[in-house]
């Protein structure tokens, strides 16, 4: 009768009785209240985790044909590409989850940038975040050198022999990473333990601290509005909708786009134009022959590129790891009382629009061989990258916000009634299009579009 009345399944009721089972669904699906005004910068992070068990699984899969010996792994990888069945799609889908777990991530931090996630009450939230995106680093620098390439042997070489710039004890340090005087079949198999096992497990323990800390919190939303502060006689939160089923369902269409997009590449463009597999990498590793240009994977280059910025070794190993341990510190750095970039000041915008041109040019030149021409521009994007993080106790304080509504915004007001410089811009622009003669060519082909899809059932409930 007990279990009867806790759930009408007996096998439910059952598992309740032993395990917080219906508990958990409720306070991080069925009952956990979310801003019903998420946008499109939402879907990045239920992505994220998307891709994390990807690779995951498809990792387990690679390691059962992988050898971590420095003369067996790079012919290993090939067995897997030419002879495993069904190798080369679950090697392609591996190297491609790693990029595109980077691209969903970046993704995701720039949200918070946007919206202030990273603002009281979400301190930890972020923290925890960061930590993640550290031990994403490490996982994917370790897994970088497994296919013992060229370039991941030498890419390896370089990054570790920074540490023997720290004076007094680097020698020491580069030789413990790499567990001997030179890269060899000992960093092979200590990185394959760690990049297997170890910081995959702290990855998950990561991952589900994180989401436990944002539930205890609260979800932030476009408007930066705590919803929690406005409920029902129920104790429901007037601006939220239960996660489950809308956001479970918003997720769930983001995640078929995105593994569409992925299956593109996938089967059309694996290695990117040598972004994503370098060519160098199809080449056994050569101790004893250099690469003519040493670069890391795309996703390191924004850090490589400010390395390379400051000619002192030891000032440029510090200046790397400054780039990413900033971050750490942008709760603290913030003065701005205001979380959305909707309603803060223009200094905001402009600082925040000159960090993503810096980030995307210190990643383009990191991809380059180095001339003095990129050599400067790398300098200028280092200087704009770290003045973001470093003026911004000043131009946060100064800034003159907008009033910030007591309750969200829904639905998103028209766009006549947007108010910023930027929406300006964007008005303008379309009153020129409309004023091209193209415009009423395409408009009305849009709008035999629209009347073949209204004309039509099943896509009519798509309008």
């Amino acid at each position: 009768m007990i279990m009867n009345q806790a759930h009408p399944n007996r096998l439910i009721a059952w598992l309740d009785e032993r395990f917080p089972l219906l508990k958990v669904w409720n306070e991080h699906f069925a009952k956990y209240y979310a801003p019903k005004n998420f946008n499109f910068w939402y879907f990045f992070g239920s992505l994220a985790l998307l891709v994390l068990v990807n690779q995951i699984v498809t990792g387990i899969w690679l390691t059962m044909n992988y050898k971590p010996d420095a003369r067996l792994a790079f012919d290993s990888v090939e067995t897997i590409m030419r002879d495993v069945r069904w190798g080369w799609l679950i090697r392609y889908m591996h190297s491609t989850g790693a990029s595109m777990f980077f691209v969903v991530v970046y993704l995701h931090m720039f949200r918070g940038l946007l919206y202030g996630s990273y603002k009281k009450p979400r301190e930890l939230v972020w923290i925890l975040g960061m930590s993640m995106f550290l031990a994403l680093i490490a996982e994917a620098f370790m897994g970088y050198l497994l296919p013992w390439g060229q370039m991941s042997y030498w890419g390896a070489n370089v990054i570790i022999s920074l540490f023997s710039a720290i004076p007094g004890v680097g020698e020491t340090l580069a030789t413990w990473i790499r567990g001997d005087f030179v890269v060899s079949d000992i960093t092979l198999n200590r990185f394959f333990s760690l990049h297997a096992i170890a910081i995959p497990l702290v990855l998950v323990v990561l991952v589900f601290l994180h989401i436990v800390a944002l539930h205890k919190v609260g979800s932030n939303n476009p408007d930066g509005i705590e919803i929690k502060q406005l409920k029902d006689a129920n104790g429901v939160p007037l601006d939220g909708i239960p996660f489950h089923p809308y956001y479970t369902v918003k997720d769930l269409f983001g995640a078929c786009v995105f593994l569409t997009l992925c299956a593109v590449i996938v089967f059309y463009a694996p290695e990117m134009g040598g972004l994503f597999l370098e060519p160098p990498n199809f080449i056994p590793a050569d101790p004893l022959k250099t690469p003519e240009h040493i670069k890391p994977v795309w996703y390191f280059t924004p850090f490589f590129t400010v390395l390379r910025a400051i000619p002192s070794k030891f000032g440029g190993m510090l200046a790397m790891f400054a780039a990413i341990f900033i971050l750490f510190f942008l709760p603290w750095l913030d003065r701005c009382p205001v979380k959305s970039i909707r309603y803060r000041g223009r200094s905001y915008k402009i600082a925040l629009t000159l960090f993503a041109i810096s980030f995307i040019g210190l990643g383009y030149l990191g991809t380059i061989p180095p001339t003095p021409t990129a050599a400067v521009f790398g300098v200028v994007f280092t200087l704009i990258y770290f003045g973001f993080f470093l003026l911004m106790p000043i131009y946060t304080r100064l800034e003159v916000t907008l009033p910030v509504p007591e309750r969200v915004v829904w639905p998103p007001a028209p766009l006549s009634e947007r108010q910023g410089w930027h929406w300006d811009r964007i008005r303008a622009g379309i009153a020129y299009l409309k004023s091209t003669p193209y415009y009423p060519k395409v408009a009305g082909k849009w709008q035999q579009i629209r009347e073949i899809i209204q004309n039509n059932k099943f896509l009519s409930k798509f309008l």
